[in-house]
């Protein structure tokens, strides 16, 4: 048995729900996150889906690497396929990833978005995705606070991402019209 190495980019960063060794900050390359699920369970419901991160081909994806000990390794797993595959829209895979603060490379779980899935959303208009952001919620809270949690821990973590912080200042501002 070995330790088992865990890549977070949307909420797995902020909320793991699991123990884990050590979290460092890791680069994911040949994927990107982006807001590419519709969310029928966690963020929206299917009559009134909101969206969620999945990792979508090409480009890179920083995030965070968490090191699970391996007397874990299987509860994790157990528990991550529960909540991250409600709905199967992710395929489980094991993907380097390299801990960007000293550049070593590992193996870690990724899950990447099944673009033959039909929550599997492409890329959709900036407008598109402030309107189901803005008016999705589900079992885990608010579509908004899924985003704005998501920039704040990157901006925490160092990793700027200004399409983000565009994205949640749309939202925010439309919740404010809309209040």
């Amino acid at each position: 048995m070995q330790d088992l190495w865990v890549f977070g980019y949307g909420s797995l960063m902020w909320r793991p729900g699991f123990e884990f060794e050590e979290r460092r900050p890791a680069l994911l390359g040949g994927h990107h996150r982006g807001f590419c699920v519709y969310s029928h369970v966690h963020r929206g419901t299917p009559e009134r889906p909101g969206l969620v991160f999945g990792l979508d081909t090409g480009g890179e994806c920083r995030g965070v690497a968490f090191r699970v000990e391996a007397a874990r390794a299987a509860e994790t797993r157990r528990y991550l396929e529960a909540r991250e595959q409600v709905t199967s829209v992710y395929v489980e895979a094991m993907k380097q990833v390299e801990l960007v603060d000293d550049g070593t490379h590992v193996e870690a779980l990724c899950y990447l978005v099944d673009p033959t899935h039909p929550q599997y959303a492409g890329e959709l208009s900036f407008e598109r995705q402030v309107a189901l952001i803005a008016a999705g919620e589900g079992s885990s809270g608010k579509n908004p606070e899924y985003l704005e949690s998501t920039v704040r821990h990157l901006e925490e973590a160092g990793i700027a991402d200004a399409e983000l912080t565009r994205l949640w200042q749309a939202v925010e501002e439309r919740l404010r019209l809309s209040a």
